[in-house]
């Protein structure tokens, strides 16, 4: 999953309220940190604030702000796009829960016929 991914999913879970640069940029840095790889957190960071910016300029962008600075959300009003992504993560979701199923125990007792 690309950082790009990553943070549309982060802005699809965070809602209406919207989510900090700083917070994305942590999840992203975290989604992508492996016992093997480490990203530099300050590279995720600019990233995600390049990102930002560049995708909430104009009322049709994908990413609007919330008012608050550094605060972003998915634009969901003013852009198709975000409607249609907030429709697939939400597809994606419920498909990747899997039903409940009730365990039993089948274990057999080790103190059952002892007095």
């Amino acid at each position: 999953m690309t950082y790009d991914q990553q943070i549309l999913k982060i802005l699809t879970e965070a809602g209406e309220r919207g989510i900090s640069v700083q917070n994305i940029s942590r999840h992203v840095y975290n989604l992508n940190c492996t016992f093997f790889h480490q990203p530099d957190y300050e590279e995720v960071r600019s990233y995600v604030q390049q990102y930002m910016l560049k995708n909430s300029k104009s009322q049709q962008s994908l990413v609007e702000s919330t008012g608050q600075r550094g605060c972003y959300r998915l634009n969901t009003t003013g852009s198709k796009d975000a409607q249609q992504l907030m429709l697939q993560f939400r597809d994606e979701t419920v498909a990747n829960e899997e039903p409940s199923v009730s365990q039993q125990d089948l274990s057999l007792d080790l103190f059952d016929g002892v007095i």
